[in-house]
């Protein structure tokens, strides 16, 4: 499929990035297909959460060196269909409406530093190398910016995105790109804990707290926000899961999710 493999198993989709001759590097097909993936549990409530990694040596090394070749023939036109096809790959992750938990390692160059950012919790191990490469290749880091600057730490992402300069996972942690730090088995045992705590919430609380947490970033007045949160938690306390939490708190027992969806 596209260098990606997936797998599905109590409620986890398991994404893996398989172009590891490659270091995973993306090219347009892989754009698709990740765009593709990222919007199925719009429409499969079995889905609970999303884990995301690549296979061989690298999370993932950014563009495709042949991909990147091919782009160098093409219009202004179709250089914009091409951006418009990548933004909306990464608006297709930071809009999933489950969460995607992401363990990387290896090499995240360029737009993948980007798809990292888009996730909603990222693990990496200590030997990880981030670059935003662009300006030294006369480019910008104009689409992976939003996502970049929604998670990380201003003042740095200004710097590394003017300056291209090679950082590693710890800094990438000081400035949030990256939550958790460690080696892949501690990598995998962080994403095992809170893939079982979320799976132990209410399913559609935790996908309409994702929304709400996004709409909030997204709002531009306190408004804006206030209408969007009056809202969403009004419509929660009524819902039959809402319900049926609050009612699980007071008889002092374990919530029984799947009877109420």
């Amino acid at each position: 499929m596209a260098g990606i493999e997936t797998t599905v198993e109590n409620g986890v989709l398991r994404v893996f990035l398989n172009r590891p001759d490659v270091h995973n590097a993306m090219n347009a097909e892989m754009i698709a297909e990740l765009s593709r993936i990222f919007k199925g549990p719009e429409k499969d409530d079995s889905i609970r959460v999303v884990h995301l990694s690549g296979n061989g040596k690298s999370f993932c090394a950014g563009a495709d060196l042949n991909y990147m070749k091919s782009m160098a023939g093409f219009d202004l036109k179709e250089n914009q269909e091409d951006a418009e096809n990548l933004f909306e790959m990464f608006a297709a992750v930071r809009n999933c409406p489950v969460p995607v938990l992401a363990r990387i390692h290896g090499s995240v160059m360029g737009g993948a530093s980007g798809l990292a950012a888009a996730c909603d919790y990222v693990t990496a191990e200590p030997g990880t190398k981030f670059c935003f490469s662009e300006v030294k290749l006369g480019l910008v880091p104009a689409v992976i910016s939003p996502f970049v600057l929604a998670k990380m730490e201003a003042s740095l992402a200004r710097e590394l995105m003017l300056t291209a300069r090679l950082f590693e996972a710890e800094e990438a942690r000081q400035g949030s790109l990256v939550q958790f730090v460690g080696s892949r088995e501690e990598c995998e045992g962080r994403l095992a804990e809170i893939t079982k705590r979320i799976l132990a919430a209410g399913p559609q609380a935790v996908r309409e707290t994702k929304k709400l947490l996004n709409k909030v970033a997204e709002s531009k007045s306190l408004g804006e926000v206030k209408s969007v949160t009056t809202k969403v938690i009004a419509e929660r306390r009524v819902s039959s899961e809402g319900q049926e939490g609050i009612t699980a708190f007071f008889e002092k027992r374990s919530p029984q999710w799947q009877q109420v969806n």
